[in-house]
């Protein structure tokens, strides 16, 4: 029999004081990550990093990898907190919950775009433990899921705070829902995503999350140009590096097929095919 969660690595102590609200929302994610799927967690995050500041960045590749990543990362001994945009923090349930988690608000599109960096990056170093970013900025809409070109501000947040940088690496997560649609007009539009949902519970994909090692940007600084993009290159190139062997038979495109995710991009970080 096939165990939902395959521990590799060894259970660690947990110090860091966590909320009540938040350990029970974790609580009901992995009962509820569980419900879908198995999750095959490898790699590891090292024990001076887990209760530390720091970054850790994944491939974004479906709407249901963030409650697959909340999982994975309380299994490896760390509370799962985000870096995510003030839309998120302010819905009434989830928001609530995350913010109890510790996850910190980023605002796009605000004028004063200085002031915003230099909250984010002033609570970034008094964090009490890692924090997730998606450096995408949004769910991948490569053909073959492969990572996105991304932005350069996780990169530039890293560098400003002096943080050190992980990596996650994921793949399965896509086949738990539909991507959807980006308006929702009626009733009718959440019709695909219940139903893929149900045929995932029925097929119970295997969620893998790898944890990979720091990324070295000791060499950079956020005073250099063009230091951010060689840093958000060598963390783009890490995570991709590490998706490969995640999924050996799907090299070029994925076999689960969702009809409602847009493949308008592409990746510069796909893995060249062997000559």
């Amino acid at each position: 029999m096939v165990a939902l969660f395959r521990r590799t690595t060894e259970p660690t102590r947990r110090t860091e004081r966590i909320s009540p609200v938040w350990r029970a929302c974790t609580f009901v994610d992995r009962g509820f990550v569980r419900l879908v799927g198995r999750i095959e967690v490898t790699g590891s995050i090292p024990p001076d990093l887990r209760n530390q500041p720091g970054l850790i960045a994944a491939n974004h590749i479906g709407m249901f990898d963030p409650f697959v990543l909340t999982a994975a990362l309380r299994e490896a001994g760390v509370n799962p907190r985000f870096l995510l945009t003030g839309g998120l923090l302010d819905t009434p349930v989830i928001g609530w919950g995350l913010k109890h988690g510790g996850s910190i608000r980023v605002d796009r599109g605000k004028s004063n775009v200085a002031e915003a960096f230099e909250r984010v990056t002033t609570a970034l170093q008094s964090a009490s433990g890692p924090v997730l970013v998606y450096p995408e900025g949004r769910v991948s809409r490569e053909p073959g899921l492969w990572p996105e070109r991304g932005k350069t501000g996780a990169a530039r947040i890293a560098l400003a705070a002096k943080v050190p940088v992980l990596t996650i690496s994921q793949w399965g997560a896509h086949e738990a829902v539909y991507w959807g649609t980006e308006k929702v007009t009626s009733w009718r539009d959440f019709l695909p995503l219940l139903m893929s949902w149900l045929r995932a519970i029925r097929d119970r994909p295997t969620f893998k999350v790898h944890f990979g090692p720091v990324v070295d940007l000791s060499d950079l600084s956020p005073a250099t140009p063009g230091d951010a993009v060689r840093a958000h290159k060598r963390i783009m190139e890490a995570i991709t590096e590490r998706l490969v062997p995640l999924r050996p038979e799907e090299p070029d495109t994925p076999n689960f097929q969702d009809p409602t995710r847009p493949t308008d991009s592409y990746s510069p970080w796909r893995p060249k095919p062997p000559r």
